[in-house]
Order: C-alpha cells, then structure tokens, then sequence
C-alpha cells in the first residue's frame, strides 16, 4: 500500500477527529462537540461572539432531535466550515502569495 495523498490524509483526520470525540458510540453529544469546537475551533468559536454558538450549531446538526451528532451530520458541518473558508481565501487572500 503506498503512502496517502494529502486528501487522504485531511479524510483520515476528518474520521480520526469525530471518532477521538465521539468515542466507542459514534454520535456526539453536545458536550463532545463543544469539546470538539473548543479544541479544533478556537478562532471560530472567539470571532462568534455569541455565547450559544455551539448550541446553535447542536440544533443544526442534530437533524433527528435526539441529542445526536452522527458522522454524516458532522461532515456537514466541516463542509459548511470549508466552504465559508474558501470564500473567504478568494475575496480576501487569493493572489496575494
């Protein structure tokens, strides 16, 4: 088996990462995400500047309403996270390396 390209590697940590918080029952609770957002997010978390983010965020994810974040809805979440980070590195940092 050869070495992972870099996509596979972001893929992998992206597993590792809900897996390390959401531990032996694959879900998160809104605890395990605030301890994922904190540690994994901290300047998001800062520029928020709202109190209730993570429970903002909770009530987003948690699609059935059972104080649940399972692996898809996460993977949600860092899509959204991507994609609000792309458009912010092609309006304000794209051309400027």
């Amino acid at each position: 088996m050869g070495v992972p390209s870099q996509m596979e590697q972001a893929m992998e940590n992206i597993m590792f990462t809900f897996h390390k918080y959401a531990g032996d029952k694959n879900y998160m609770s809104k605890e395990d995400l605030h301890h994922l957002m904190e540690s994994q997010f901290p300047e998001f978390l800062k520029n928020q500047n709202d109190p209730l983010a993570v429970d903002k965020i909770m009530k987003d994810l948690d699609q059935c309403r059972d104080g649940r974040v399972n692996f898809h809805s996460f993977s949600s979440l860092i899509a959204g996270l991507t994609i609000a980070c792309n458009d912010y590195y092609c309006k304000h940092m794209k051309g400027r390396n």
